[in-house]
């Protein structure tokens, strides 16, 4: 057996890996058809014209159910090895909150796209990338609380370093941001997909475009460090006949039903 094979790693592997390849593909197809600079574009600039619009729009789609699924199997597993702290359920239950938040917003970025609609756009990335790192330090915190009993100190070192990485990259992104679109550079600076080096405000931008992969990388960093744990955790649907017919409804359950509702189970 292969070692993405035990268990359940082949979710954040699968996250990963495709996730790196949407953001690959849709910049190779965007530098191949000389719609952006081959410099360090934005994420976003890369999936603004067609086709690889397309590509990236229904690739990071494909990210965020699995980074969906990758969170869920995660809360499941926390919350199956801390059946009765209710410290660590309680943040449980906010980082899968947190992370389904932080999914949604990485469809808004996909299907909304940045030269279309800004607003729209920077919503999700706020969602993405700023909810996200507070997943990722509800995730820091977890593991340092189930140590080590749960989880060894190098994986809580190793996700910590991954969160300071992160906030460095959002801090970095931000300021320069600001720098370049407070107007200094010119106005519509969003629907500028070419610069020139010699151009006012090209330094601003490339430190913002490099944080910006910077904080990506960071992002799938992060659940490559779930790998280990996924291995050892499956999931299984139990399912319970009541009947060998799909047409009527056994005399049994509704009874057990009618039980239940009577006594306040439902």
């Amino acid at each position: 057996m292969w070692w993405f094979q035990q268990g359940l790693s082949v979710l954040p592997v699968a996250l990963v890996v495709w996730s790196a390849a949407s953001f690959v593909f849709s910049y190779i197809t965007a530098i191949v058809l000389h719609h952006v600079d081959p410099l360090v574009p934005y994420i976003s600039d890369t999936g603004t014209i067609p086709p690889e619009r397309c590509l990236f729009g229904i690739m990071l789609n494909i990210s965020a159910f699995l980074g969906m699924a990758t969170m869920y199997v995660r809360y499941k597993q926390v919350y199956a090895l801390n059946p009765e702290k209710s410290k660590i359920i309680m943040l449980n239950k906010t980082g899968l909150t947190l992370g389904l938040m932080s999914c949604f917003g990485l469809c808004i970025i996909a299907n909304f796209q940045k030269c279309i609609l800004y607003y729209i756009h920077v919503v999700g990335a706020c969602l993405t990338f700023g909810v996200g790192a507070i997943y990722m330090l509800v995730q820091t915190i977890l593991s340092y609380l189930m140590q080590p009993e749960v989880h060894s100190k190098d994986i809580f070192w190793i996700r910590l370093t991954v969160l300071l990485w992160c906030c460095s990259s959002i801090v970095s992104m931000f300021v320069s941001s600001v720098v370049l679109y407070s107007g200094l550079y010119g106005t519509n600076l969003v629907q500028k997909l070419h610069w020139d080096p010699q151009e006012k405000g090209y330094t601003a931008h490339i430190i913002s475009t490099v944080s910006e992969w910077s904080l990506a990388f960071s992002f799938l960093s992060f659940f490559l460090t779930y790998i280990r744990d996924f291995q050892k955790i499956s999931l299984r649907a139990v399912v319970s006949l009541y009947g060998q017919t799909l047409y009527n409804t056994p005399q049994s359950f509704v009874t057990d039903e009618q039980t239940l509702l009577i006594a306040g189970s439902i």
